[in-house]
């Protein structure tokens, strides 16, 4: 017997579950703005509150659970990273900026010698 409890997912219930979703931000943001008479604290946290709920309903679907997952993977891969020193990355930036003056001042000679040429194609050079 297979223990192992596979969790399938009915399009017709989460077609159901995305209406919702949408439905609950739809209404919690006009009702965000219709009762503006009220407090701004008190309507942040009933829209927050409400966003939670669809939120949660959303990853119950099919692909609200695929993106939990790809999120949970994401965050794993991350913590693999193995990211630079203060030293390197202080090293690669003032290599990053002498490129990009190189390469300005090389596009300014180029932009330079074109236009004397085209001035003296043209005859309006001195």
């Amino acid at each position: 017997m297979n223990t192992k409890t596979d969790t399938t997912f009915s399009p017709k219930l989460d077609s159901f579950k995305w209406l919702l979703v949408v439905l609950l931000f739809g209404t919690s943001t006009i009702s965000f703005y219709y009762f503006a008479e009220y407090s701004l604290l008190l309507r942040v946290v009933t829209l927050l509150a409400i966003i939670g709920i669809a939120t949660f309903i959303a990853s119950t679907t099919k692909k609200g659970h695929f993106t939990l997952t790809f999120i949970r993977e994401t965050h794993l891969e991350v913590r693999r990273v193995v990211w630079p020193t203060r030293q390197e990355t202080m090293q690669m930036t003032g290599i990053v900026i002498i490129m990009v003056i190189l390469v300005a001042l090389i596009i300014w000679m180029m932009d330079s010698l074109l236009l004397w040429s085209v001035r003296l194609f043209t005859g309006q050079g001195g």
